[in-house]
């Protein structure tokens, strides 16, 4: 049950997102509604993969070293800053197109690397898979790219410690409720 959950999670997800492209004389339509129509199924997406990864069993494919949450780790907090990035406009952005889908592909392979069962395979495969069509099809969708303009350097310095302040409170969060980040 855990895993078809997953996959229905990541199916939601992927087709709440591609939604807009893929039929957006309806999504027009819709106005605010489809927002709230696309907001609600993100929402429920997470739900649904969330409890399919807690109920999925635990069936080993790899398991690599203790060296394995270090690397993690430090992927995760790059990932993070990716994504303060977009929103920062910083230097990053003037070479990476869509630095929140580099950061979940980021984030992703990371735990791909840390978690080597099923139903981690599934999600964050499932994830990272769903990133990368994502950045293909916004590319075919726009093709021409003109990167940002160099921002002040402010803005790089609160990117850095947002994204740092955020890992440390994610990473005490998932210790909490979860796998400790740690490995331990």
């Amino acid at each position: 049950m855990g895993y078809l959950l997953i996959v229905l999670g990541i199916a939601l997800w992927s087709g709440a997102h591609f939604f807009k492209r893929a039929a957006p004389d309806i999504r027009a339509r819709m106005g605010d509604a489809g927002k709230g129509l696309v907001t609600g199924l993100l929402l429920l997406s997470i739900l649904v993969m969330i409890f399919g990864y807690r109920w999925a069993p635990y069936d080993p494919v790899w398991a690599f070293g203790a060296w394995v949450y270090p690397v993690n780790n430090l992927a995760v907090l790059g990932a993070f800053y990716l994504f303060a990035a977009s929103g920062a406009k910083t230097r990053v952005t003037r070479v990476v197109r869509h630095p929140q889908l580099t950061a979940v592909i980021v984030w992703a392979a990371a735990h791909l690397l840390a978690n080597g069962d099923v139903a981690s395979i599934l999600l964050f495969g499932g994830l990272l898979v769903w990133a990368m069509a994502e950045i293909v099809v916004l590319n075919r969708v726009q093709p021409a790219w003109t990167p940002a303009h160099p921002p002040p350097i402010r803005k790089e310095i609160t990117a850095v410690v947002a994204s740092v302040a955020l890992f440390v409170v994610v990473f005490l969060i998932h210790g909490w409720i979860g796998p400790s980040p740690a490995g331990i």
